[in-house]
């Protein structure tokens, strides 16, 4: 007992070390459990001679991962997705395959071990690729949403892949790996009696029994257990279902993955996923985790010091292969410039499932351990060099136009009063206002595709870049009298104002800032009205909350509208304390003026509430009376 809980605590002290580390530093937090394995392990040599029964218990969180991908797969969702996810991710995982298998092959192994490490190696990070997505904004734009119809293929091409790969091994290979996993895992009994096509039919039964169950047993249980109200049942139930159904298909011979996986399609539509997801994923996080930490524990880095040139050549070489392929594909899909480096650099790796696929395929015998330790350092190599792909990305990105803004500006055939620089969601709603109050517009935006939608419901707009003078010009800037500047990007919104105020001291600019340093961004600039764009939201659900916490609806507009007046002013006033070049948190002096603020706006609230609820109690006078 002693040694498990000094050696739990190792692994824990490590993951809350290093993982923050490696998310700060954007390397993710994949790479930040390999770490944190790798210091325990082949540094500190703390890990003892648990790793492998430890891997064993943190390969369920892998099962989990699988259960969590089938309930994101709704049916309609997917085939509206189908081109992408079948033509270009299908095409990705067999073209990189056969790409990889002849390059193995011209080393001298084996076809079935090169088509073994060629479908293992044709799968990318998706912890990784996703995570940094994600931080990076970039999962709206075409390179990114076609990135993550590669990874979701990839990730249901999993499944088949656990299937097809014990047909590679020798048959003799393939015998004494049945022999070891009947020795491991507890079958049905009856089932080694039976014939084939019993067992077929078995197998296919828990296949059945597992949807089934799916449609028709997990709603009434749920609103069962649900009649509990404690949150830890529900908990309880969800892991149920993993287990449970993991351990039908382990009974039945079948990988506990795939039985996982289909249960989590079958929920996908269920009322009870999100709640499944939220009770899961903590489980799946910290399993997948020690998974992964285990991997680097076990990671053989006196072979890595031995021959470290070629190992990382090995790795830079599956990540230029890769790369070519991702390119071709992404040409053929009529990927463009920032879109087209994106998919191709930002796939180039290998992936977190690597691990899990040459495990698998070292218990099936299909690959030597020595061959086995130096594809897990190829994929772990591939994974750490991912972030510097992506600093290339970032680097090609700030040398490229996009695909709108490399489209010509359309020419402006007439000038109005009133230009909306930018129609996103935000200049939609302000166009559309001020439009059908009666007046004219002139819209512009760099997006051809915005623009366009615009014009299908009756509305005029051109295209063009906001912030080129010589566009503006000819939008009649000269003589306008109001800018509305609604860009997302908050450079050029910024740059915009500056210029504009530059040129003309009479027009009046009102503009959409991202935040309250944005707004001194803007102030500085010379906007004369700026709006935060979520500010006036939460106003209004601010007021709805005062009103359903007693108040009246007069006495909570009344503190809304004090609350929008004083912080207006209060932002003017900090606006003068605030240093671009200087973060808000070391900023002294606009700290002490803020909490000062703050206490003058909570005395100011507090005395409009008192003066509204002595208002209310006052005796009304009749003057018809009088």
């Amino acid at each position: 007992m002693e040694s498990f809980l000094f050696h739990a605590s190792i692994y824990l002290i490590a993951v809350v070390l290093a993982v923050p580390i490696a998310s700060r530093l954007g390397l993710g937090s994949v790479l930040g459990y390999l770490v944190a394995g790798i210091i325990i392990g082949p540094v500190l040599n703390m890990t003892g001679t648990d790793t492998k029964d430890l891997q064993h218990f943190a390969e369920f969180g892998v099962v989990m991962m699988l259960f969590l991908i089938g309930l994101e797969l709704e049916p309609r969702a997917l085939w509206a997705m189908r081109d992408r996810l079948v033509g270009l991710g299908g095409l990705q995982i067999v073209v990189t395959a056969l790409v990889v298998t002849l390059g193995v092959l011209a080393l001298g192994y084996s076809w079935r071990i090169a088509l073994t490490l060629g479908v293992i190696l044709s799968l990318s990070s998706t912890a990784i690729v996703l995570q940094t997505l994600s931080e990076k904004q970039l999962m709206p734009t075409a390179g990114g949403r076609s990135t993550f119809s590669v990874l979701l293929m990839q990730d249901i091409a999993v499944i088949p892949i656990l299937a097809f790969l014990p047909l590679l091994a020798l048959p003799g290979a393939r015998a004494l790996a049945k022999a070891q996993a009947a020795e491991t895992h507890v079958t049905l009994p009856f089932l080694q009696q039976l014939p084939p096509w019993g067992v077929t039919l078995v197998t296919l039964g828990a296949v059945a029994a597992t949807v089934l169950a799916g449609h028709y047993l997990v709603r009434p249980l749920y609103a069962y257990v649900h009649r509990a109200r404690l949150r830890e049942v529900n908990t309880a139930l969800a892991l149920m279902i993993v287990v449970t159904i993991a351990t039908l298909m382990l009974l039945v011979g079948l990988s506990p993955a795939l039985g996982a996986f289909l249960a989590g399609v079958v929920l996908a539509n269920s009322e009870f996923k999100h709640e499944l997801e939220s009770d899961i994923a903590p489980f799946k996080g910290l399993l997948l985790g020690l998974f992964f930490i285990t991997v680097g524990a076990g990671m053989d880095f006196d072979l890595f010091f031995s021959q470290p040139i070629t190992l990382l050549g090995l790795a830079l070489a599956l990540m230029v292969a890769k790369g070519v392929v991702l390119y071709v594909l992404g040409r053929l899909f009529k990927l463009k410039g920032r879109n087209q480096w994106l998919f191709t650099l930002g796939l180039a790796q290998a992936g977190e499932f690597g691990f899990v696929l040459t495990a698998f395929a070292v218990k099936q015998r299909i690959l030597p351990d020595m061959l086995a330790q130096s594809l897990l350092l190829v994929i772990a190599l591939s994974m750490f060099l991912t972030p510097l792909f992506f600093i290339l990305h970032d680097i090609l990105a700030k040398r490229m136009k996009e695909e709108g803004e490399a489209q010509e500006a359309d020419e402006i055939d007439e000038q109005q009063p009133i230009i909306i620089a930018g129609v996103g969601r935000f200049g939609q709603v302000v166009n559309r206002m001020v439009t059908m109050s009666g007046f004219r517009t002139t819209v512009l935006d760099h997006d051809l595709k915005v623009i366009q939608l615009l014009r299908r419901f009756g509305f005029k707009g051109y295209v063009g870049d906001p912030t080129r003078p010589e566009l503006l010009r000819a939008a009649g800037i000269g003589q306008a009298q109001v800018l509305v500047v609604c860009l997302d990007d908050r450079a050029a919104a910024t740059r915009l104002v500056s210029y504009v105020r530059r040129l003309r001291e009479d027009i009046h600019i009102i503009a959409r800032a991202r935040d309250r340093e944005h707004v001194f961004e803007l102030y500085r600039a010379g906007a004369d009205d700026i709006v935060r764009e979520y500010f006036d939201g939460a106003l209004r659900v601010g007021r709805y909350v005062l009103e359903n916490a007693g108040l009246s609806e007069y006495e909570a507009h009344e503190l809304e509208k004090t609350f929008y007046n004083l912080d207006r002013a209060a932002v003017r006033d900090l606006a003068d304390l605030w240093k671009p070049d200087l973060p808000t948190e070391k900023n002294a002096a606009y700290i002490a003026r803020a909490k000062q603020l703050n206490r003058e706006l909570e005395a100011a609230l507090l005395a409009r509430y008192s003066q509204t609820r002595s208002e209310k109690d006052e005796p009304r006078t009749d003057t018809a009376a009088e």
